[in-house]
């Protein structure tokens, strides 16, 4: 017997007594999925769609936001350090910069580079809950919503209390918080700040974060008006993380802050949402950081941004607008100082027929580039409820990412960028059903994206240097599936999840002996997840993780958590990679063997 096949007995046991107890419902179906003009409860939605709820994130092993999206089948999170130092997001086989993260429905692209996209990514404390779309979903969100995106939504008012957690485990890992929610007559905040360092896991991966977070609530006895602010810092070393696992001593700096500022505006069918907002990304990096003054680049990239979301409700049904500015600017020592202006304009209609039973929503996005001219991409999302329990939708769109400002003009002694490069471009289909009766919710989904224009590093001979290229055609395909389920057991409520993804990658024969992007998707993908209280007070969570790479690396991955909740007192222990596998994710980056990390948390009432 494969010895990685093993941790799956752990689950087999819980799934058969499952049978012999009493189901609970899941309490998801009337979700409003926020980053969206049109509001549709979670059970109305003709995507694929997964959320993950604060009592989801309470209960993981995961203490970093990378780590959290790695429990979910069909996301592949690449790290190439320990606590999210340096992670690319990927959904369904598509690129680090073809993924989108949004925070409170602000979208968090990096004109730098793609690899900046999980440098904003917040505690796990002051989330909400996340809503993970899949599939493409540039007519919704515009570009870089290549193959999905991620909404971070953030907690909003909760009672009055102070909190201060620390934590401490392997490699020499320390850390500190501090949460506090305060409310008055006609506002309400909550404010976070945390620490975490580490000396790392191996030679030259430390490091040292900071994450600075507040949201306030003004007006809120009449229409609230609702600032957001977050800053993260963070400081670490990077053993082989861009060059050649041989460069050891690599070092980076990045800082990356936001704020928004958004209200509403509701009367009778019609619903206003404003919204303006700065992102900044600051990122230092060190080809040696005992020699500062050798090989270095300062990267500074600014964007600002309005956008006016809307809906109206009528008697052909609800009606979805917007219309987005944004004004993107970058100063570089290596890149330059470049600017960019962006309009897009967001236009969709559901209808509804047979007594609701059928939706149909076509949308279009188009956009202006002032440095890539006009873009429309329009798409469709239909769906029909088959019976009170089974539902059935599909989706098809075009969807696109306009290069990086690396891609365009990045130069170094092996790399060149291209100015002359084309945006990447794809149309996606999905096809789908979901089942939810009593406990038991299950999902399927088949999908297919060609794509052309996809952008690669290429030579044709040894001495020349790497140069960006359109060059690449792309066909992937694959199906996802989950099951969830919901038992009693011993008085107490658990939760077994088991979720499979499978992508197939057909890429045009390239005559080049020299390509730097492989196409490395994850082929096989397995996760099993088991939440569970057997006694009262203290919970647990097993997370089983195998998956298989198109360049056929494999590997197993278990975790588990142990909390402890009395009172005021939240105590938890978790036990990452128990079994000590040896992998990497990226880049021929080894990560680290069995970790403990032990945390308490006191909170004052």
């Amino acid at each position: 017997m494969n010895f990685r096949i093993l941790p799956l007995l752990f689950f087999i046991p819980s799934y058969f007594i499952a049978q012999e107890n009493q189901n609970t419902p899941q309490n998801l179906d009337e979700i409003i999925i926020s980053a969206q003009r049109i509001e549709i409860p979670f059970s109305k939605e003709s995507r694929s769609i997964m959320i993950i709820t604060a009592e989801d994130i309470k209960l993981s092993p995961a203490k970093s936001l990378a780590k959290l999206l790695q429990e979910v089948a069909g996301l592949d999170i690449r790290q190439r350090g320990t606590n999210g130092m340096q992670a690319d997001l990927y959904i369904r086989g598509g690129g680090f910069d073809q993924t989108l993260l949004l925070i409170d429905g602000i979208k968090m692209d990096d004109a730098q580079t793609g690899h900046h996209i999980l440098n904003a990514a917040l505690p796990l404390d002051i989330i909400e809950r996340i809503e993970i779309i899949k599939g493409p979903a540039a007519r919704v969100y515009g570009q870089n919503a290549f193959t999905g995106a991620v909404n971070i939504i953030t907690k909003k008012k909760s009672p009055d209390h102070l909190s201060i957690a620390l934590s401490g485990g392997s490699y020499e890992q320390l850390g500190a918080a501090v949460t506090a929610s305060s409310n008055f007559e006609n506002s309400n905040h909550l404010m976070h700040y945390s620490k975490n360092v580490s000396e790392g896991y191996r030679y030259n991966t430390d490091y040292d974060t900071q994450n600075y977070f507040l949201k306030s609530a003004f007006n809120t006895q009449n229409r609230p008006i609702e600032v957001l602010a977050t800053f993260t810092d963070r400081k670490f070393g990077a053993n082989g993380f861009y060059a050649t696992p041989s460069a050891t001593d690599q070092y980076e700096e990045t800082q990356t802050s936001l704020v928004g500022v958004t209200t509403r505006y509701k009367k009778n069918n019609l619903t206003i949402t404003p919204q303006v907002y700065w992102r900044r990304n600051q990122d230092l990096y060190l080809y040696n950081r005992q020699n500062p003054t050798g090989y270095r680049n300062l990267h500074i990239s600014n964007k600002v941004g309005a956008q006016i979301n809307g809906s109206y409700l009528s008697n052909i049904g609800i009606t979805g607008f917007g219309v987005n500015f944004e004004k993107v600017f970058l100063s570089s020592n290596n890149l330059g100082n470049h600017s960019r202006t962006i309009t897009t304009l967001f236009l969709e209609q559901r209808f509804k027929l047979l007594n609701d039973r059928i939706d149909l929503t076509p949308g279009v996005a188009m956009s202006y580039y002032s440095d890539f001219k006009f873009h429309a991409f329009p798409g469709i999302d239909a769906g029909i409820d088959i019976t009170q329990n089974l539902r059935a939708y599909a989706n098809i769109g075009y969807t696109y990412r306009i290069p990086t400002y690396t891609d365009l003009f990045y130069s170094d002694p092996t790399t060149l960028g291209n100015d002359q490069l084309k945006p990447e471009e794809a149309i996606a289909e999905e096809f789908g059903i979901k089942f939810k009766k009593s406990a038991i919710n299950l999902t399927l989904s088949l999908f297919n994206r060609d794509s052309k224009n996809l952008i690669d590093f290429i030579k044709t001979t040894e001495d020349e240097a790497f140069k960006a290229t359109n060059i690449r055609s792309l066909n992937t395909k694959g199906f996802e599936t989950s099951v969830d389920y919901r038992f009693s057991m011993l008085y107490f409520d658990q939760k077994i999840n088991f979720g499979y993804t499978f992508i197939e990658d057909k890429i045009k024969a390239l005559d080049l002996p020299y390509s730097r992007y492989a196409i490395n998707s994850l082929k096989h993908q397995f996760i099993a997840n088991f939440r569970s209280q057997l006694i009262k007070n203290f919970s647990q969570t097993i997370l089983y993780k195998y998956a298989v790479r198109n360049a056929g690396d494999d590997y197993g991955v278990m975790d588990i958590s142990l909390n402890y909740q009395k009172k005021n007192f939240d105590i938890s222990l978790s036990a990452n990679n128990i079994f000590n596998a040896e992998y990497t994710e990226t880049n021929l980056v080894p990560m680290p063997k069995g970790s403990l990390l032990f945390g308490v948390t006191y909170k004052f009432d």
